[in-house]
């Protein structure tokens, strides 16, 4: 094999796209502390037994595993940082209040999440942390569509459901885990005929409330046929009349509901969302309400947050242009190099011409020129 082939979904950025995307990260990174979220860089290795408690466990099977040659315990490369942005939270932050971080940087995944996809993801999220009331889950949503929409993404989607529906119908039944796996699996793919066998010996309301939320999909009236088709079990009519809420801060943007959608469900507490494009084959954003992320690390708080690729993002939205850029002479003289430094002081990208090369072309689109005049170097249109 040759040297310079890479491992399967793992790839090089060349400098297109690589423009594209530290820009989009610029712009993201923006909008986040336009609503207040302060920036965390958590580290790309830990102990594995902190990445993989509390929201972690469920990225057990995609987190690369090694040895730490300094102490001999085993390390992980994060497949995820929400766990992490929790640890630091819950142990490092300690604040009483509200708190509202951002991060963003790679992730890496030992499987694809999808067929085509990059198992080195670059990630970037936002989370607020210490309310439980549904304003976060509103901020965070609001959130997300305000990157999506500084990333030039037309015409959002959003899709809503609620962990809770599920978990307050099994609440009490005794199911083993292999069970819950199996009628977790056949809600998801919404396979009535095996969730009808998996369910048998359940009670009737139960088990009826599960094959009815099989059906549950489509607009907002599929919340009012939920208020009459499931039992009022603790915890069903608040995790709907949320939904209701959530939809309503949304005018403008179409929302569906799926309420057998259980994506994240060992992860999630609360309501969930996935934001959708006709630009992107799968979901641009995934977030949601996961108050138990920080408990492994003594602090049960309140918390909600998404996040989203950037590497998907980015093959999403319409190329940007070439930043224009002054092309300038390489010559070692003193009036010429100070010219030079007072351009790009002011933020103009110059582009020294190396003899030999003037007819190259790269990541910059040079309309000006730095010519000299009378003894003093100009700019001057091209």
């Amino acid at each position: 094999m040759s040297a310079w082939v890479l491992p399967d979904h793992i790839a090089d950025v060349l400098p297109s796209e690589a423009r594209h995307i530290e820009e989009l990260r610029r712009d993201l990174l923006d909008a986040a502390r336009c609503y207040g979220y302060e920036l965390v860089m958590p580290p790309l290795l830990e102990h594995l037994e902190s990445l993989l408690t509390g929201a972690g466990t469920a990225l057990n099977l995609q987190t690369f595993k090694l040895v730490d040659q300094l102490s001999g315990r085993m390390l992980g490369l994060r497949a995820d940082s929400t766990p992490q942005v929790a640890r630091i939270d819950a142990h490092l932050l300690n604040r009483s209040g509200v708190t509202r971080l951002c991060y963003c940087g790679p992730v890496l995944h030992t499987l694809p999440s999808a067929p085509h996809a990059t198992r080195e993801p670059l990630q970037f999220g936002a989370e607020i942390y210490g309310h439980a009331g549904l304003e976060a889950d509103i901020e965070v949503l609001t959130l997300a569509l305000d990157c999506l929409k500084a990333a030039k993404v037309t015409s959002p989607s959003i899709d809503l459901a609620d962990a809770r529906l599920v978990k307050s119908l099994l609440l009490g039944q005794s199911l083993s885990a292999a069970q819950l796996a199996l009628l977790y699996a056949a809600l998801a793919a919404k396979d009535s005929s095996e969730l009808a066998s998996l369910s048998r010996n359940l009670p009737p309301d139960i088990r009826q409330g599960l094959l009815t939320l099989v059906q549950l999909y489509g607009d907002v009236s599929v919340l009012d046929e939920a208020e009459k088709a499931l039992p009022p079990l603790p915890g069903v009519p608040e995790a709907l009349q949320n939904l209701k809420r959530l939809a309503a801060h949304l005018p403008g943007v179409q929302v569906t509901f799926d309420l057998a959608d259980l994506q994240g469900y060992a992860y999630y507490t609360g309501a969930r969302f996935s934001i959708y494009a006709p630009e992107a084959s799968g979901a641009l954003a995934r977030g949601g309400r996961y108050d138990q992320a920080g408990a492994v690390f003594g602090r049960n708080r309140p918390a909600a947050g998404f996040s989203l690729d950037l590497k998907t993002l980015v093959n999403a939205v319409p190329v940007r242009p070439l930043q224009a850029a002054i092309c300038a002479p390489w010559r070692s003289e003193p009036m010429l190099a100070a010219a030079i430094a007072s351009l790009r002081s002011r933020g103009e990208v110059v582009v020294c011409v190396l003899p030999g090369h003037e007819s190259e072309v790269d990541e910059f689109h040079c309309d000006r020129e730095l010519i000299e005049v009378a003894g003093l170097w100009l700019v001057q249109a091209i």
